[in-house]
């Protein structure tokens, strides 16, 4: 309990409702912003985080993280482009709806799902994740391994469409993770004799790369693109009858993203396409969506933001990241030294409740901002490219250089912007990428101490019940996709 009233405190403390505050604000700006998402500003941002308090860091990017969803929704229903991924079926209707001249009820219902579906989200979280910390408290290094092999196994659903190329791309990330000292035999690996690789490659120049400089490139290869503008005459609240007719779209969408979200690896995006299709299929007004269905812009906002708090449950009791943003969010806690996973809700109650507390106080936050600022958000869309992005790599280059000083790390964004943009072109997803880099190291630990603990007899894995079902499921996850469609054909014949 007296964790739970410390992390609460937060809603009194000035400092962290500026920041709860301005993570919000900056999340809505980013979000209706095309092409910079939640985790492009997350990872520019996350080298500020470090001069911050592991309790102001969590809630500045938890903050951002709950807004960019809602905030992705604005352009998708203004200009029919995204701000976020995870606006994308937002905008199969909500566009319509503005270009009849119903943008503020579209704005309106947008910004009430969100609401009702991010804060239903977080009541979960804070459920669900001690029980599942509690669960995994008994965890020892098998368990762990099987953990990560399964989280890894799980990114063959995140992002692209190819299971095959997202494993390979998760792959790659996991052999990232090995680059420099082995700290069980002290031999470097994969250094080339460059001493700056020594310890590792550094988590925020990729990141920054992959996200931020790869979406640079691709807007400067479609920088001739001209959108259609919607002008904005008023935001208007939906009616009560708006409101009933969303109702049952709202609460199944909470419920399922809720728990899509809490699936390693697959996110708002995801959640928020299932729920489109959801919502219809319960709608007694099909014939409408597609054709600015207020139903079909109610369902997967609420779904997308119920993924945010569905996405942190694993990442905070078992340390493996719920989505891309997730994984960013999971590199702060490292680099502001905090260790994730069961010990961290014994070790650190507090800090875990200034998650819930922020993001609870950003989701009521952005639903007064998006009722009473929607159409100066909507100006936000109309800066243009040629102030934007250079604003963009400048930011890019002082994030990846700021942390070590390093020019080196600079190197590293570019290098990692270009492979971004070639892993978009070929259709790959940068997520699995980061996902590999970061379970990578955890892989190879726990592998090692789980050896030394079975003394070299891997055998003794399956000695262990947590970990046979781990590996079963994982089994089971990869070879999904072949077993659906082998029994489609069976039913074909």
């Amino acid at each position: 309990m007296d964790a739970f009233l410390a992390g609460m405190g937060i809603l009194v403390d000035p400092y962290m409702l500026f920041l709860v505050f301005a993570g919000t604000l900056l999340g809505i700006i980013v979000g209706a912003l095309p092409g910079i998402s939640g985790s492009t500003t997350t990872a520019l941002l996350l080298p500020l985080t470090i001069t911050m308090p592991p309790t102001g860091a969590l809630a500045f990017l938890g903050s951002i993280y709950c807004a960019a969803n809602f905030g992705g929704s604005i352009t998708a229903i203004l200009i029919n482009a995204p701000g976020d991924p995870s606006a994308s079926a937002t905008a199969f209707d909500g566009y319509p709806m503005a270009a009849r001249g119903e943008a503020g009820k579209a704005l309106g219902i947008s910004a009430i799902s969100s609401a009702i579906g991010g804060i239903f989200s977080v009541f979960v979280l804070i459920v669900a994740a001690p029980l599942l910390a509690r669960a995994a408290y008994n965890f020892g290094p098998p368990e762990y391994f099987a953990l990560a092999v399964f989280g890894l196994s799980m990114v063959a659903a995140i992002g692209g469409d190819s299971p095959t190329r997202n494993l390979l791309s998760a792959a790659f990330g996991v052999l990232l993770a090995t680059v420099g000292l082995d700290l069980t035999t002290g031999v470097e690996r994969f250094t080339f004799g460059i001493y700056a690789l020594s310890d590792g490659i550094e988590f925020i120049p990729v990141l920054i790369g992959l996200f931020a400089m790869a979406e640079l490139l691709e807007q400067a290869a479609h920088g001739n693109v001209v959108k259609e503008y919607i002008k904005l005459s008023a935001v208007k609240l939906p009616s009560l009858a708006d409101f009933r007719k969303c109702a049952k779209a709202i609460i199944l969408s909470s419920g399922i993203g809720t728990f899509i979200g809490t699936l390693p690896a697959l996110g708002a995006t995801t959640a928020a396409m299932i729920c489109y299709n959801e919502s219809r299929r319960w709608s007694k007004h099909k014939l409408e969506f597609g054709r600015g269905a207020i139903e079909g812009v109610a369902g997967p906002e609420a779904a997308n933001n119920a993924a945010v708090g569905g996405a942190m449950v694993p990442t905070l009791a078992l340390g493996i990241p719920g989505s891309a943003t997730t994984a960013i969010i999971l590199v702060g806690l490292i680099v502001q030294g905090v260790r994730p996973g069961p010990h961290l809700f014994n070790e650190q109650p507090t800090l875990l409740y200034v998650v819930f507390a922020s993001m609870l106080a950003a989701n009521l936050l952005y639903l007064v901002l998006g009722l009473g600022a929607a159409k100066l958000f909507a100006r936000v869309t109309l800066i243009p490219p040629a102030y934007l992005w250079p604003g963009v790599f400048v930011l890019s280059v002082v994030g990846a250089y700021a942390p070590n000083q390093s020019m080196f790390d600079v190197g590293t964004m570019l290098v990692f912007g270009v492979l971004g943009l070639l892993f978009r072109r070929f259709g790959f997803s940068p997520a699995p990428l980061i996902m590999g880099l970061v379970l990578g190291r955890m892989v190879e630990e726990t592998f090692k101490q789980s050896l030394l603990i079975f003394d070299q007899n891997w055998l003794l894995f399956l000695s262990r019940p947590i970990v046979v079902l781990l590996f079963a499921l994982t089994i089971l996850g990869l070879s999904a996709p072949a077993l659906a469609h082998g029994w489609r054909r069976l039913r074909a014949r």
